[in-house]
């Protein structure tokens, strides 16, 4: 068997994260324990959120440690099992290491059915992304039929998830994103009823009140920053924003200053709440069932970025940052041996 390729964090990042940042090293594969399985990677997912744990302060998980392997979501195949549940050949979903081989206590893995859909969509629509708009979207924006939903990231993992589930429940949805490819995407394709390209457009606000007649009843917050002062300049009474992420902040060194939001919550009698998706982990299955159950009937559709290569996925993480990927970035590692 060959050696074991890790991707370890040797530096903390300051600004925007660079391949310098980052090591390859060789390591010898450990022995299978009692309990424990060998898992070959398959896929990797890089996400925005691995961006705050590569700096070293307070969030709602504990930064990456230094000069050890990164941490994330790998769908591997089990290739060595001493354990009773989990056999040789079965295809698992955990919080693991970047390198091509893991071990991994049973507790630590879930086995998944890769009859349902492609495998790599665990790591999307089926997986952290999926249920993240399902339950921010359905649980803290709760759309109602003729309402107007706004999202920001509109054509990443998680915003293009979000349309269509509004879509879903009746509700006009406007997207925000960063490439005409994107924009025609996600309207032609998924059925948003409108879309503003923010790199293009010179006044943000005016677009978004073309786009928004009826002002803004849910507001998916994905990036932040200037795009978000403008649409909560429109939101109508009881509006709820669900806070997802604030991609266009992470690699500031400086606090962003921007407009005070209080004001704008009282007016409007607004509800904006942070979440993240381990708030709902005793609901995962709910989650995961509804959201395959849409897929097999076509009610949704998702798109994946998929970078071949172990060696690539650095430059699958930086390229988060610079808009590269439609859909959810995913690293293909190694073929499914079945």
């Amino acid at each position: 068997m060959e050696t074991n390729q890790q991707i370890l964090l040797v530096s903390r990042p300051s600004g925007m994260p660079t391949k310098e940042n980052f090591t390859f090293k060789q390591a010898p594969i450990p022995d299978v324990g009692e309990n424990e399985v060998l898992i070959r990677t398959l896929y990797l997912s890089v996400d925005p959120y691995m961006r705050g744990r590569m700096s070293d302060r307070k969030s709602y998980v504990p930064p990456f440690p230094l000069n050890e392997v990164i941490v994330g979501g790998i769908v591997g195949e089990v290739i060595e099992s001493r354990a009773d549940d989990l056999s040789e050949g079965d295809i698992v979903i955990g919080n693991l290491g970047w390198q091509l081989y893991n071990i991994a206590d049973t507790a630590e893995v879930r086995k998944i059915d890769p009859t349902i859909a492609p495998i790599s969509t665990y790591l999307g629509v089926l997986g952290m992304p999926g249920l993240t708009a399902y339950f921010g979207l359905l649980d803290i924006g709760q759309p109602r039929e003729g309402e107007t939903v706004v999202i920001s990231g509109a054509a990443g993992a998680v915003g293009m998830l979000v349309g269509q589930i509004a879509k879903i429940k009746g509700a006009r949805v406007v997207g925000i994103a960063g490439s005409d490819e994107k924009i025609d995407y996600i309207t032609k394709e998924l059925g948003f009823d409108a879309a503003i390209n923010y790199k293009t457009t010179n006044d943000i606000k005016q677009a978004l009140h073309k786009a928004c007649p009826d002002g803004v009843d849910v507001y998916f917050d994905n990036v932040g920053g200037e795009i978000s002062d403008a649409v909560l300049s429109l939101l109508n009474h009881g509006a709820r924003i669900p806070l997802c992420g604030q991609i266009s902040l992470y690699n500031l060194e400086k606090p962003d200053i921007g407009p005070r939001l209080q004001s704008q919550l009282l007016i409007a009698s607004a509800l904006m709440k942070g979440f993240i998706v381990s708030d709902y982990a005793k609901q995962f299955n709910e989650g995961a069932s509804q959201l395959a159950q849409w897929v097999q009937e076509g009610k949704i559709k998702y798109k994946e970025n998929i970078v071949e290569g172990f060696e690539n996925t650095i430059d699958a993480f930086l390229g988060l940052f610079t808009g590269e990927n439609l859909g959810k970035q995913i690293v293909k590692v190694a073929e499914h041996s079945r």
